[in-house]
């Protein structure tokens, strides 16, 4: 099978070129300038690179490489999506017709368009789903109570978020919501959280249950989570099971246990 692969940031467009190419599938990567890293040249089969905003550019690519199958792998930071694009006049079309401008309905658009070349928007977890989190408790240590308590109030506080389309995570310290996600990303909200609460312990919920689908802005954890958590004093984690991709899984259990915290996977409520 030919894939396209749309690649962000991080980690997660790598292992999808490499498992593709351990399959033996064909997988193009379509690099964006703003955020993938050179390595997603040296393990992809063939790489073009765009710019945010090049959308006959990206169709281009496809038809001249037979790319009917196309994903996206790897953060986009949300406010570039908004403020740093320079759109072309396919994608001015694209925006004008926008009813609000969240990513939801702007990825929903490049759908159509893309689905009116041939060419189909896929799970972006298709090639990785035995990286997706399976439910239970991750680590060596299961939340305490307080945490527990923590994650059941958050994940409501999360679900709602993400049926929003504003963000995926949330902050939680003693049942009070510290900090919701928005444009920043996870890291930065928690950073935020931690400056608000003189040292409180953290806990921290990510969801996308209430997404229907896996096309776009997938949650991912890694090594760099648990980092994360350890300079906020965020504890416990909690993330939807079948749902997140556990990147570095080892080296982030690994880390997660030496720090001592708390990662489990619950099972996704219903959208």
């Amino acid at each position: 099978m030919k894939y396209g692969i749309i690649a962000g940031n991080g980690r997660f467009p790598v292992l999808a070129l490499e498992t593709a190419r351990k399959q033996g599938d064909e997988a193009v990567a379509i690099a964006i300038k703003e955020e993938a890293g050179p390595e997603v040249e040296r393990v992809a089969a063939k790489c073009h690179w765009i710019s945010l905003g090049e959308l006959s550019r990206l169709i281009d690519i496809c038809h001249a490489e037979g790319i009917t199958k196309i994903m996206m792998a790897g953060q986009v930071k949300h406010a570039k999506i908004f403020s740093s694009i320079r759109p072309d006049w396919k994608l001015v079309k694209v925006l004008a017709s926008l009813g609000s401008k969240n990513t939801d309905s702007l990825i929903g658009a490049v759908q159509k368009v893309l689905l009116d070349e041939g060419i189909e928007l896929v799970d972006s977890t298709l090639l990785l789903k035995p990286l997706l989190a399976a439910k239970g408790v991750l680590t060596k240590r299961k939340p305490d109570s307080d945490e527990q308590r923590d994650i059941t109030y958050g994940s409501r506080i999360a679900n709602q978020l993400a049926s929003l389309d504003l963000g995926q995570s949330v902050a939680i310290s003693d049942k009070a919501c510290v900090a919701l996600e928005a444009m920043e990303g996870t890291d930065a909200m928690l950073r935020r959280a931690a400056s608000l609460v003189e040292g409180k312990r953290l806990t921290l919920v990510k969801s996308s249950s209430r997404r229907r689908h896996l096309l776009f802005d997938v949650p991912v954890i890694g090594p760099g989570t648990v980092e994360t958590m350890v300079e906020t004093g965020t504890t416990a984690l909690a993330v939807d099971a079948g749902r997140t991709l556990l990147l570095d899984r080892e080296e982030l259990l690994e880390k997660a246990n030496a720090a001592k915290l708390a990662i489990i996977a619950m099972e996704p409520e219903e959208a």
